[in-house]
C-alpha cells in the first residue's frame, strides 16, 4: 500500500498542495455533475417508458436502443496525458502523453453490488524531459551537453494496474463514474543514452532516475456520455501518486477515447 511521506522541501509541499487541489476540484465538479445527472434520470423516466417504435404512415420506425447499463463487460480505449517528473531533484517536471486501455467486469447483483465493477488497466507514455543544467560541460552542439547526453532526453513509462470502477449517478445520456486502481509502472530513462562519455555516469550528470520498476496509483473519475447503447464517449481525469523516488509524488492525468459495452449481465 502506498505510503505518504512528508517532506522538509517547499517544492515538494507545493507539488502535494496543487495536487490535492486538483483531485478536490475533480470530486467537487463530479458532485455538481452528479446531481445534474440525477435530475436530468427523474426528468427523463417518462421518456424511456415510451414505446419502442412509432407508427409513420402504416410502417413503424424503430428507436434507439435505451441504455440499461445491464452490459457484463466494458472496453475503454484511448489517449491518455500526464505530468511528471523524471528525477529526485530535476527542478521541472515532463509532460507524458500515450495511450490508455482499460477492461472492466461489472459484477452481478442487487443494491449497488450491480454497480460496482472490477478493471485491469494499461498505460504507455512517453516524453522528453529537461535534465540538470550542469550535467557536463557544453559542447558546441546546442542540442547536447557535454555526456553526449541530448538535452530533453526521452523517459518511456509502461503501466499496469488493477482496481473497481463504481458507476454513480446515470441516465440515457450520461452517466458518472468512480475509480481507483493500483499497480506498478516501469520507467525507462536511459533510451537517450548513446555515444556517451565513458567517463561520466549519465544518471547522476544528467539527475535522471534509473531504470526502476515502482508502484504506482490513479484515482479520480469519469464521465461517460452516451452515443447509443453500447458505445460512449469517455473523459476521465486522474490524481497520480508514484513512488520512483524516496517519497510519494502527486501528479495530475486526464485520458479520452471510446467505450464499448459487451454481454449482458
Amino acid at each position: 500500500m502506498l505510503r505518504l511521506k512528508t517532506s522538509s522541501k517547499a517544492g515538494v509541499t507545493g507539488t502535494r498542495k496543487a495536487g490535492f487541489r486538483a483531485v478536490a476540484g475533480i470530486f467537487a465538479a463530479g458532485l455538481l455533475l452528479g446531481g445534474a445527472v440525477q435530475g436530468w434520470a427523474q426528468g427523463s423516466v417518462a421518456a424511456q417508458q415510451k414505446p419502442a417504435t412509432v407508427p409513420i404512415a402504416g410502417s413503424k420506425i424503430a428507436l434507439a436502443a435505451p441504455v440499461t447499463y445491464d452490459n457484463k463487460y466494458e472496453l475503454f480505449g484511448g489517449f491518455n496525458f500526464q505530468n511528471f517528473q523524471a528525477g529526485q531533484d530535476l527542478r521541472k517536471r515532463m509532460n507524458l502523453g500515450g495511450g490508455e486501455v482499460l477492461f472492466t467486469y461489472w459484477l452481478p447483483g442487487k443494491g449497488w453490488i450491480k454497480n460496482l465493477g472490477v478493471g485491469a488497466d494499461y498505460r504507455f507514455d512517453a516524453g522528453t524531459t529537461p535534465v540538470n543544467p550542469n550535467a557536463g560541460t557544453t559542447s558546441q552542439s546546442p542540442t547536447t551537453n557535454g555526456t553526449g547526453i541530448n538535452n530533453r532526453p526521452l523517459v518511456w513509462l509502461n503501466t499496469g494496474m488493477l482496481g473497481a470502477q463504481y458507476r454513480g449517478p446515470k441516465n440515457q445520456y450520461v452517466a458518472l463514474n468512480y475509480h481507483g486502481y493500483f499497480g506498478v509502472s516501469h520507467g525507462t530513462f536511459d533510451k537517450s543514452f548513446r555515444n556517451v562519455n565513458s567517463n561520466v555516469d549519465p544518471f547522476s550528470a544528467t539527475g535522471l532516475y534509473t531504470n526502476r520498476t515502482k508502484p504506482m496509483a490513479a484515482l479520480g473519475g469519469s464521465i461517460d456520455f452516451n452515443v447509443s447503447k453500447k458505445w460512449a464517449v469517455r473523459i476521465s481525469p486522474d490524481l497520480i501518486l508514484e513512488h520512483f523516488g524516496t517519497e510519494t509524488r502527486e501528479f495530475v492525468g486526464v485520458s479520452g477515447g471510446v467505450i464499448y459495452r459487451i454481454g449482458k449481465r
